[in-house]
């Protein structure tokens, strides 16, 4: 079977962080408070001339350096955003750009936190099928940007990053198994960025109210993505008739440590088989997957054989797994 495979993995996360006691001196909260209630304690931040396809771009550079491959091979450029560059163009076309090549397809998929993985599953169909051979698949987020640091509840959550993969065709076992992507639309108030678009075109109201960042429910939103995210692993772990035993490690979206030790409990996973970088980065949206799978990767927690289980939710409501034999 004619199976995607990743190649190459990069990653990239601007020097610049902020704190725990950062926050301390910008809004009432304590590090302790932080650390208790979401597992963080720094996150990396962009300086103010970078954008998100320039985080993706330094990000893809080292992905094709390690899949051994030139930015002319790429035939395909998908990449997940919630932060992107402009409404329009894409931020795919602008990496395109910055890379040098002429020839892919390019496109930006919208699904917020599991962007990464919308953005895997397309690229995965596309080469399953034989239409493109090498793609470029990247999770890109400047949050900071769309972030109110005067809201006490958000402000702490998140950071920027980026991380990308290549994958290439390949016959045999190794390399995506399937990809499961669900929404209810229903519950899209509870995580939003209510102005920037039609809806609410940009005014100096919408501005001075804040309206062009991130607004959360929080206690509704916690209680959704703890079952989204079960429903997404449990479900396409039975889709293909596979005992949580068997996956060797689990990489969820770095949203909540509660979260992720809910999940950890339902799946009945020992600590050395989910990966946590929380702690290191925060909440990047779409960059937490790919980022996380690269770091797995340089640690030695992915060995040749190994069943990996991506997991995402996010804003929509929507979420997505993924399986993958390395």
């Amino acid at each position: 079977m004619l199976r995607s495979r990743i190649i190459g993995v990069g990653m990239y996360a601007p020097p610049k962080i902020l704190t725990n006691e950062d926050f301390e001196k910008i809004v009432e909260t304590s590090d302790a408070w932080i650390i208790t209630r979401t597992g963080m304690k720094v996150r990396h931040i962009a300086d103010e001339s970078m954008a998100s396809s320039d985080l993706s771009t330094k990000a893809a550079q080292e992905a094709l350096q390690t899949a051994g491959m030139n930015a002319s091979d790429i035939d395909l450029i998908v990449i997940g955003t919630i932060s992107p560059d402009h409404a329009f163009p894409s931020t795919a076309c602008l990496v395109q750009a910055n890379l040098g090549n002429k020839k892919a397809a390019c496109f930006d998929v919208s699904a917020a936190c599991p962007g990464f993985l919308h953005a895997l599953s397309i690229a995965d169909q596309y080469i399953h099928c034989g239409r493109y051979k090498n793609a470029l698949v990247i999770g890109t987020e400047i949050l900071s940007k769309i972030t109110n640091y005067e809201d006490r509840n958000t402000c702490v959550l998140f950071g920027d990053g980026s991380g990308a993969v290549v994958l290439k065709p390949h016959d045999g076992e190794e390399g995506i198994i399937d990809t499961l992507l669900g929404s209810d639309g229903t519950l899209a108030q509870l995580l939003i960025q209510p102005a920037g678009g039609s809806r609410m075109p940009a005014t100096h109201e919408t501005v001075d109210k804040k309206l062009h960042t991130v607004f959360m429910a929080g206690n509704e939103v916690f209680k959704n993505a703890v079952r989204t995210m079960e429903s997404a692993a449990i479900g396409i772990l039975e889709r293909n008739g596979i005992d949580p035993s068997e996956i060797s490690l689990c990489i969820p979206h770095q949203a909540n440590i509660r979260i992720i030790e809910a999940l950890q409990k339902r799946l009945g996973l020992p600590d050395e088989k989910v990966f946590v970088n929380i702690h290191k980065y925060g909440n990047i949206s779409s960059a937490t997957i790919p980022i996380g799978l690269y770091e797995a990767l340089q640690e030695g927690r992915i060995k040749p054989g190994d069943l990996v289980l991506l997991v995402s939710f996010g804003a929509g409501f929507v979420w997505a797994s993924a399986l993958l034999r390395f």
